[in-house]
């Protein structure tokens, strides 16, 4: 009896088993096809990268590897197709690629777009320095970008010591010229836009922000600081392996900032510490609604942030609704990456003119309270020690995959390492990379 129950048992839940796995996998498409097409069309189109170089070096993990891509030149698109599902993502000149999503949403970004506000004047030329160091630090370069000695795959590799260029090499098919992808290293900008802003007295830090959705109940006492500092209270999962928080953001939402807003108070604002691009994207979103026009905002990041760091050509994309992505998707060569940290190593200072508000720095890299020493203002901080041969003050811009902004005060360091190198097991030993930099000087 027991025999004939398990046997007519066992197929219905072989197919709920089968059922739920199905339904999970389809819950997975949008990220799957997005994050491929959302980066190939990037790097096809911003970075000016070879599709079959991308796939095989980007894309060529878990099930992203298995879609199949296609790369539209003349309509700037790619489609991604895996299994049932596909996905599409559009560059604009200008804008960069948004992954499109919703009802006729091609129609709706490109009716979106404006004349953008033009750019500036020219980058002024890093200068080189002294000789003697780059000759000591050619074969740590070497090591890094040829040799793969310290794991991982740089594209590109950037040193200033005081504020002259001692170091840099590049992937062969990556140039100078060539803009590469921030992921969270965007936050650090729009910790550079939020002070631009403060200074002007358009925002303040350390008041609530009086976002509609938040009124009636304890998201109201939220800060830019809560949300910078990591410690907002919010509910948020930014597990990159499943269909978490930050991959749903990422890639199925028309509004970012929406969706990261609406999440509901899990601790009292400012007292636990955790990591959420959802923070920053809400950020970007209130910063964006301080402006009357879309026009007035972007000219406002070209004119006070990008154009005095000598900055051309940024690609800060946006979503379906039209925010730029400050969690992840700036674009800009590894020269402006090191045009930034050398900016927060001279204090908020180019020159003689001041650029952030006076002591703005000095809070950035003010650890947060539950962060153990480790988290600033949408910085990351080493007096945690993560890097244990590494100067207690240096501070760092981060992205996924291996995208860093090293700053040393100490040292008068600014170390830029861009490239593909994912955890856990081809990440770049960035602390040996440090301390072998250190040692040459």
């Amino acid at each position: 009896m027991k025999k004939r129950t398990i046997l007519r048992v066992f197929p219905v839940l072989l197919l709920a088993a089968v059922l739920g796995g199905c339904i999970y996998l389809n819950s997975l498409m949008p990220i799957i096809t997005g994050y491929a097409a959302k980066n190939l069309a990037s790097d096809v189109f911003v970075s000016g990268r070879e599709p079959a170089d991308i796939e095989a070096l980007d894309l060529n993990f878990s099930f992203i590897k298995f879609c199949r891509n296609r790369v539209d030149y003349e309509n700037h698109t790619v489609t991604s197709r895996f299994l049932w599902s596909k996905s599409t993502a559009l560059y604009r000149d200008g804008y960069g690629v948004t992954l499109l999503r919703g009802r006729k949403a091609k129609e709706r970004l490109l009716a979106q777009s404006f004349p953008l506000p033009p750019e500036g004047k020219g980058p002024e030329a890093l200068q080189p320095g002294d000789p003697a160091l780059s000759a000591r630090l050619e074969p740590i370069a070497k090591a890094l970008v040829d040799d793969h000695s310290y794991n991982g795959t740089p594209f590109a590799f950037v040193v200033l010591h005081e504020g002259t260029v001692v170091a840099e090499r590049y992937r062969s098919g990556i140039t100078a010229d060539t803009r590469l992808l921030s992921w969270s290293m965007g936050k650090s900008f729009t910790n550079a836009l939020i002070g631009l802003m403060a200074g002007d007295g358009m925002v303040d830090v350390f008041a609530p922000m009086d976002i509609p959705q938040w009124k009636d109940d304890g998201r109201s006492a939220i800060t830019l600081n809560d949300l910078m500092q990591m410690q907002s209270g919010l509910e948020w999962n930014e597990n990159y392996g499943n269909r978490s928080d930050v991959n749903l953001m990422l890639h199925r939402e028309e509004d970012m900032g929406l969706f990261a807003l609406s999440k509901p108070l899990m601790a009292k604002p400012g007292t636990h510490w955790y990591y959420s691009s959802g923070s920053t994207n809400i950020v970007m979103r209130y910063l964006r609604g301080k402006f009357s026009s879309d026009t007035e905002f972007l000219a406002y990041i070209r004119s006070r942030l990008f154009e005095p760091l000598g900055i051309r050509n940024a690609c800060f994309e946006p979503d379906m609704s039209g925010t730029p992505v400050g969690s992840s998707y700036l674009y800009v060569t590894a020269r402006d990456y090191a045009r930034f940290g050398q900016l927060y190593l001279d204090d908020g200072m180019i020159g003689n003119e001041r650029i952030l508000p006076e002591n703005w720095v000095d809070y950035t890299v003010t650890p947060a309270s539950d962060s153990q020493g480790g988290y600033g203002a949408f910085f990351w901080l080493n007096r945690d020690r993560k890097c244990p041969d590494v100067p207690e003050d240096m501070y760092s811009c981060q992205g996924h995959d291996g995208q860093e902004i090293y700053i040393i005060p100490s040292k008068q360091l600014v170390v830029v390492v861009l490239g593909y190198s994912p955890k856990p097991d081809r990440v770049i030993d960035f602390n040996a990379l440090l301390r072998d930099i250190m040692a040459a000087l």
